[in-house]
C-alpha cells in the first residue's frame, strides 16, 4: 500500500493556475464544457483504464456528459451516472492512488456539464494522476510539483487550442479559492 498521498496536487495561486483560470474566463460556457470533456477522455481516461481495464465507470460519466449536452438525456441521469459510477469508482479506489485521481480527475471533467468551476478541479485531479504514475509514490514534492506544472501547462495549452478569440458570451464563474 502506498503512503498517505494528496489527493491533488497544483497550487491555485501559481502564476500557471490564474493564467488558467483567467483565461477559462474568457471562454463560453460551451467551449469550458467541450474541452473537459475532451482533455478527461483523450488525457485522462486513459491512465485510468490502463490500470482498470474492464472498469468502464468514468467513460459511461463522459458518454454521459456528452449526451446531456446533446439533448439525449436528462440531467438527473446524468448527475446519478457522474456521482453513483466515476465518483463511486475513485472511492473504492484507496489502494491505487493513480487511478483514483484519474477516476476523480474525468468525474470532475463531467462534472462541468452542471458547474464549471469544475474545470479547475480536473487539473488539480488530473495533475495528481499524471504526476503518481509518471514518478510512483515515494517521490519528493518538488518533483510532484514539477510535474503538476507540466499537467498545468499541458491542460492551458488543450483550452488556448480551442478557445474562441474576443468570446462574446463569456461564462461568468464565481471562483471560490
Amino acid at each position: 500500500m502506498p503512503k498517505k498521498l494528496r489527493k491533488t496536487l497544483g497550487d491555485v495561486n501559481a502564476p500557471s493556475a490564474v493564467a488558467l483560470r483567467n483565461l477559462i474566463d474568457t471562454q463560453s460556457a460551451g467551449t469550458i464544457r467541450k474541452w473537459c470533456l475532451d482533455y478527461a477522455e483523450e488525457k485522462i481516461l486513459p491512465i485510468f483504464e490502463r490500470r482498470r481495464p474492464g472498469d468502464g465507470r468514468p467513460r459511461s460519466a463522459v458518454n454521459a456528459a456528452r449526451n446531456y449536452l446533446n439533448g439525449k438525456i436528462k440531467f438527473t441521469e446524468v448527475k446519478n451516472i457522474i456521482l453513483n459510477e466515476c465518483h463511486a469508482a475513485a472511492r473504492e479506489l484507496d489502494a491505487d492512488p493513480v487511478a483514483q485521481a484519474a477516476a476523480r480527475a474525468v468525474g470532475q471533467g463531467t462534472a462541468v456539464v452542471h458547474t464549471l468551476t469544475h474545470s479547475l478541479g480536473l487539473f488539480f485531479y488530473a495533475a495528481a494522476a499524471v504526476a503518481y504514475e509518471r514518478a510512483g509514490f515515494d517521490a519528493p514534492g518538488e518533483k510532484y510539483s514539477e510535474i503538476a506544472e507540466e499537467v498545468c501547462i499541458d491542460y492551458t495549452n488543450a483550452l488556448k487550442a480551442v478557445a474562441v478569440e474576443n468570446e462574446p458570451n463569456p461564462a461568468k464563474i464565481k471562483w471560490n479559492c
